[in-house]
C-alpha cells in the first residue's frame, strides 16, 4: 500500500460515524490525551525497565499464569529469543514451524539469518500441526511453534483436545513448546479455556499489545524465571533494552483493563457479522463461523474497484465497511480481513447486509 493510498484510507475512516472493521484512527494529540488520562499524577517514567514497564510485566505474568514476563519492543525480537533459548537448552538447532507461520512470512526468517537455526515444516495444511504429524518428524527439533490463531491460514485455531495432544506429542519427542500468541487474547472463547490454562501448555508464550488491545506497540515473552533472565540478556544484545518505554507500557495496561474483558463480545459479534456478509451475492467467508474476532471474506470483484468503492462510501455516507482488499489466486476475486472491535458492536446483521449491498451497487455501477 502506497503512502497516498494509506493516507486516503485513514482520512476516510476518520470521517466515518460507523465502522464495521477496525477502529477510528487516532491522531498523535488524541493518543497523547489517552496517555495523560492513563497516567497517575505522580507516575514517573521507567528507566531501562521498572515503573510502568514492570507493572505490565507483572500483570501479564499473572494473567498467563507464568513465573515471569519480559517486555520487548517487538514480537519479532521476542520470538527470536524464545527460539534461541530452545536451541541452547535442548542442543538442537532445528525448529518446527509452519510455512504460513509468522516467522516464515512476516519476520524475514530472522531465526535463520540471526540465530543460525533451521526449520522443518510438520505440515503444509492450513492449520497448526497435529500430534501425529509431530510424532513422525524426520529429525529432532528443539522447539515446536504453534501460532494461535494462525493468521495467514485465516485466523484459524485447533480445538482444545487437538492443541493439548499436539503439545503432549511435542514433549514426547524432546522439544519445547512455544506459542506465537500475538492474538492469544482473542483465542479464549473458541478454545473455551482461560489464558493461564492455555499458556500452561507451553514452555514460552509471546503476546502482543497493539492489536485488539489497542496499545501503541510492544510485546511480552512469558515463561520460567530462567527463561526471563536469558530473555533480558538477549533483549539487550538485540538492542531492545530502550531507555524509556512508558508510552507503550501504559497503553498496554489500559488495553488489558478496557479491551481484554470485551473480547468475548467481539468474538460473538464477529460470528454475526460473518454470517451476514455470507448472505451477499458471491461472497465467501472463512472460517465460518470465525474462531476469533477476525476472519476473511472474498468478493467476486477486482481489489482496486472494491477499495475505491469503500473509500467513496466512507466519504459520502460516513460508513466504513472494510478496506485493504487484495487480489487473490482465485480469478476475479479479492479478499479482505475483517477485525470486529467496539465500533462493530452496534451493527445488526441487517445493517451489515444492507451496507454490503450498497457497496456492491457502487462496485457494479
Amino acid at each position: 500500500m502506497t503512502d497516498d493510498v494509506w493516507a486516503q484510507r485513514v482520512a476516510a475512516m476518520r470521517g466515518c460515524d460507523r465502522l464495521l472493521s477496525g477502529v477510528r484512527p487516532a491522531t498523535v494529540r488524541e493518543k497523547l490525551a489517552e496517555l495523560t488520562e492513563a497516567a497517575d499524577p505522580d507516575l514517573m517514567p521507567d528507566f531501562y525497565g521498572g515503573g510502568p514497564v514492570q507493572r505490565l510485566e507483572e500483570r501479564v505474568a499473572e494473567l498467563l499464569g507464568a513465573e515471569a514476563a519480559v517486555f520487548f519492543p517487538t514480537g519479532t525480537m521476542a520470538q527470536q529469543v524464545a527460539l534461541r533459548y530452545g536451541a541452547e537448552i535442548t542442543g538442537r538447532d532445528t525448529v518446527a514451524l509452519h510455512p504460513l507461520g509468522h516467522q516464515e512470512v512476516h519476520e524475514r526468517r530472522a531465526y535463520a539469518d540471526l540465530t543460525g537455526l533451521r526449520a522443518v515444516h510438520p505440515t503444509g495444511a492450513s492449520r497448526n500441526p497435529t500430534a501425529a504429524e509431530l510424532m513422525t518428524l524426520a529429525e529432532p527439533v528443539g522447539t515446536v511453534v504453534f501460532e494461535l490463531p494462525m493468521r495467514d491460514a485465516g485466523f484459524v485455531l485447533p480445538t482444545w483436545p487437538e492443541l493439548h495432544d499436539a503439545c503432549t506429542a511435542a514433549r514426547e519427542i524432546g522439544a519445547r513448546v512455544h506459542f506465537d500468541g500475538a492474538r492469544l487474547w482473542e483465542s479464549t472463547p473458541y478454545l473455551n479455556r482461560g489464558l493461564a490454562e492455555i499458556a500452561g501448555l507451553a514452555d514460552s508464550t509471546y503476546v502482543s499489545f497493539y492489536k485488539s488491545l489497542g496499545g501503541l506497540s510492544g510485546a511480552a515473552l512469558t515463561g520460567t524465571t530462567s527463561l526471563a533472565a536469558y530473555a533480558r540478556n538477549w533483549r539487550h544484545r538485540y538492542g531492545g533494552l530502550l531507555f524509556q518505554q512508558w508510552p507503550a507500557a501504559l497503553t498496554a495496561l489500559t488495553g488489558l483493563e478496557r479491551e481484554l474483558p470485551r473480547i468475548p463480545d467481539y468474538v460473538r459479534q464477529a460470528r454475526t457479522v460473518a454470517a451476514a456478509l455470507a448472505e451477499l451475492p458471491g461472497a465467501l467467508v472463512f472460517p465460518r463461523p470465525p474462531h476469533t474476532n477476525q476472519f476473511r471474506v472474498w468478493l467476486p470483484y477486482p481489489a482496486a474497484r472494491l477499495n475505491e468503492a469503500v473509500v467513496a462510501m466512507a466519504r459520502e455516507e460516513k460508513v466504513w465497511l472494510t478496506g485493504g482488499w487484495q487480489d487473490t489466486e482465485m480469478p476475479g476475486h479479492a479478499m479482505a480481513e475483517l477485525t470486529v472491535l467496539a465500533p462493530a458492536l452496534e451493527w445488526s446483521a441487517q445493517d451489515v447486509i444492507e451496507t454490503g449491498l450498497r457497496l456492491l451497487d457502487r462496485v457494479q455501477g
